[in-house]
């Protein structure tokens, strides 16, 4: 199989606004995610999120929203970014292999009712499928975002949402404006709660 030519300048663009104007499912799936997460965290559940690479990247990114805030100022929520538990991380790979290295960690420290947020543009990396099917034997609710579906990851996870793009570039970017989007369902069902028991 041959892989497409690396978009270019403009084409970059294009290839991206081309992803973003069939992500409205998504969308609504990142928007219904913030309005359930508003729920569970604000009962005391715990959020994982984990990927490699670009999307390490962005499960720190999710993570630094809800322990901070994505634009107005309310409670901090527990929300924990797999990879960067160096430490641990290092030592379970090196003593289980890197397949687990997520998935130990959701089997140490999740709990039935947490959320796990795995992240993968193919959707078939080994040690976050390994860490889909562990999130399930715990009982965690598991929410893949990934590139193209079906694929491993999607098949495990409870819901999911895939971005319709060949390039990993585009998947991460979108996946970026997703989870923004999610953080936004977030706030407002914050603020639909708060205004409810105001009245």
């Amino acid at each position: 199989m041959t892989r497409p030519p690396t978009p270019v300048g403009i084409e970059h663009v294009q290839h991206l606004s081309a992803a973003l104007a069939v992500a409205g499912p998504a969308v609504a799936t990142a928007t219904g995610w913030g309005r359930q997460l508003a729920g569970a965290l604000g009962a005391g559940a715990r959020l994982f999120a984990a990927g490699n690479g670009g999307s390490a990247a962005q499960a720190a990114h999710l993570t630094a929203e809800l322990v901070g805030r994505y634009r107005d100022d309310r409670r901090p929520f527990s929300a924990v970014a797999l990879h960067a538990e160096v430490s641990a991380l290092t030592a379970i790979t090196n003593d289980y292999g890197q397949e687990e290295g997520f998935a130990r960690q959701l089997e140490a420290h999740a709990r039935p009712g947490d959320v796990a947020v795995l992240l993968s543009t193919s959707g078939g990396s080994p040690n976050v499928v390994r860490a889909a099917h562990r999130a399930r034997e715990c009982g965690v609710t598991c929410w893949a975002m990934t590139g193209r579906g079906p694929n491993a990851l999607t098949e495990l996870a409870d819901d999911s949402l895939t971005v319709e793009s060949p390039f990993t570039a585009t998947v991460q970017e979108l996946h970026l404006v997703l989870l923004h989007v999610l953080c936004a369902g977030l706030d407002a069902e914050l603020d639909a709660q708060l205004l409810a028991r105001s009245s």
